[in-house]
């Protein structure tokens, strides 16, 4: 008998500001596009839009861990996890 799988640890983005901040200077030093982020991370660019306008604010642990990469960024500068003592957390939008 198998194991029943896990679902993956859902994050939040900290804010699309902070998204498009981070995109303005990555890791590198460099912008990057939302459609080149994308890429970059292996993700739908309206996965990208949605998280920058605020349409979409969850993401599955490995795509928010591709774009945290792409962007050259640790992975809670742009992302909280949302499981929290078995509760569920999304912060509130925020400017940065």
């Amino acid at each position: 008998m198998s194991k029943p799988e896990t679902p993956p640890t859902m994050y939040a983005v900290h804010s699309g500001d902070r998204l498009k901040l981070l995109m303005e200077r990555t890791g590198t030093g460099e912008a990057i596009t939302s459609r080149e982020l994308a890429e970059a991370a292996g993700v739908a660019h309206g996965t990208i839009g949605g998280l920058m306008s605020g349409a979409q604010r969850v993401v599955p642990e490995p795509k928010a861990k591709a774009i945290a990469a792409a962007l050259g960024v640790d992975l809670l500068v742009l992302w909280v996890p949302m499981e929290r003592s078995g509760r569920v957390f999304i912060p509130q939008q925020v400017a940065v």
